[in-house]
């Protein structure tokens, strides 16, 4: 076996340890940060004798993984080599590094000669640069935690132990985020085991849907439910109801929430699911109220004035006793940038679950462009990474432009969406909620207009309790608009019973 000093040219060679018994990582000094330079001997040795080695580490680390600068400063060059399909040899990076002071130290472009002769085998490389990964990640945990002990130990008006936590954090999921070595390319057969699987759960519930269900028959059919990693926009106007329409959404599936074995083998949540809510513009406490008004059946307007029956009030507390264990949380945080977002509902997700996330709404949140429309870009494109990334439908309710009220025809499009096109452009499928009524209602004529007021009573029965949900995109079906009943005073849209509908006994 060749043989080779770690650091010092001028000693006699040092024997290599065997590939499976890497002694510096496990014999080092109490206070020696967790290194291994012979694993990084080995893999760059095994580089420079075989080029293709490099595509099946480059996804596991970088040049930042090494504890030895100089053997930083040889995987540099031999990538940025291996990058433009040039050779990286010992003979080829000795031209590069022959000023190398760090190299010099250990016996000058002799070194890279070592490195390569030294090399045993190529089989093991991915486990070396796992290796490699793993304790550059212990060191940089290191870093953070001193790090942290030392901004918690100054006490700076401008930096708050909140904020402080917020940053541990977020740089503890970034350090999670480096080396997912499973990302990447995907064989077409994994890709379409995966879409059969998708099927299977659809034909299982007999020709029903894939997601999630919202709880509304004719929605769940024009969305066939609401799919993992989408992201769906939920716009309207003022008073339209979408936060009614949301909040409907999120009960429903939490109030279906029912955990066990999911088809694929894994445990999970087999019916319904655990709903985040990031209410940025109503407090929990008001939120709460809607829910109840829908679940007991009380006007909201009663319940904020405490006027109720005793009847009313013991169908209210029982209510509330039902949705105790409601797997729905409620975030009322004001004002939350995109990144404590994300860094929530992953949080969420590894504490109780997490299968639909719910954000009203989107102009609400913050970015870090000082351009609007920038900001706007920056939160949609966030929000589809939160999808993409917990694998979860994520519902963003979106405000619409005043140029609605200048149409004669008060239907949204996806052209009335505020601040941004990037809003439509990120998501898959938008919806707008539009209540024809509530427009209607402003066109009361005068009482000495009799024909015209006949005409808009007649008008105003029609309408009556009745919404559109109009999907003006959706990457995965058609668009089209959907019927739905209306309860203002229950806060509650509903499934509208059409009197053409006849449904075959034994049907459910």
């Amino acid at each position: 076996m060749n043989e080779l000093t770690p650091f010092d040219g001028d000693q006699p060679p040092a024997p290599m340890p065997e590939p499976d018994a890497p002694q510096q990582a496990s014999g080092m000094e109490a206070n020696e940060l967790p290194h291994s330079v012979e694993a990084e001997q080995q893999l760059l040795g095994a580089i420079l004798t075989n080029n293709d080695v490099y595509d099946r580490v480059a996804s596991i680390i970088n040049s930042t993984h090494f504890y030895d600068p100089v053997h930083t400063r040889i995987y540099e060059i031999a990538a940025a080599r291996i990058s433009k399909n040039a050779l990286a040899s010992p003979v080829t990076l000795k031209a590069f590094m022959e000023d190398d002071e760090g190299l010099k130290e250990l016996g000058g472009p002799a070194y890279l000669a070592k490195l390569a002769g030294a090399s045993i085998s190529a089989y093991a490389v991915r486990d070396y640069a796992q290796m490699i990964y793993d304790l550059a990640i212990r060191r940089e945990l290191i870093a953070l935690g001193q790090s942290i002990s030392d901004k918690a130990r100054r006490v700076d008006v401008s930096s708050e132990p909140k904020e402080q936590i917020v940053e541990a954090e977020q740089s503890l999921y970034q350090l999670a985020e480096q080396g997912q070595t499973e990302s990447g390319f995907k064989s077409f057969l994994k890709a379409v085991t995966e879409a059969v699987n998708v099927t299977n759960e659809a034909y299982q519930r007999g020709g029903g849907m894939a997601g999630i269900s919202t709880g509304l028959d004719d929605l769940d059919k024009q969305l066939g439910g609401l799919h993992p990693s989408d992201l769906l926009i939920l716009a309207g106007r003022p008073s339209m109801g979408k936060t009614s329409l949301a909040t409907n959404i999120a009960f429903n599936v939490a109030k279906a929430y029912k955990r066990g074995v999911k088809p694929d083998g894994t445990e999970g949540a087999v019916d319904g699911g655990v709903v985040g809510f990031f209410s940025l513009e109503m407090s929990a406490e008001q939120l709460a109220g809607r829910i109840l008004a829908e679940a007991s059946e009380i006007s909201s307007h009663k319940i904020r004035q405490g006027d109720m029956t005793e009847g009313e009030f013991r169908r209210f507390v029982q209510a509330a006793k039902d949705l105790e264990s409601c797997p729905l949380f409620i975030d009322d945080t004001p004002a939350l940038p995109i990144s404590q977002l994300a860094a929530r509902a992953r949080r969420l997700k590894r504490t109780h679950g997490l299968d639909l996330l719910v954000i009203d709404y989107l102009q609400l949140c913050r970015g870090m462009s000082d351009n609007r429309v920038n900001e706007i870009a920056e939160i949609s494109m966030g929000m589809k990474a939160i999808a993409k990334e917990l694998n979860i439908p994520v519902v963003a309710l979106s405000q619409l432009s005043r140029q609605v009220e200048s149409r004669d025809d008060k239907r949204p499009q996806l052209s009335d969406l505020r601040e941004s096109g990037s809003i439509e452009q990120d998501a898959d499928v938008v919806m707008f909620v539009f209540r024809e009524e509530y427009y209607k209602e402003r066109e009361k004529p005068g009482d000495h207009e009799l024909d015209k007021m006949e005409e808009w009573k007649q008008a105003m029965e029609r309408l009556h309790a009745k919404a559109e949900v109009i999907v003006g995109k959706q990457r995965h079906g058609p668009i089209g608009t959907v019927e739905l009943s209306f309860e203002a005073q229950f806060t509650r849209f509903g499934n509208l019973a059409k009197s053409w509908q006849q449904q075959p006994d034994g049907y459910e």
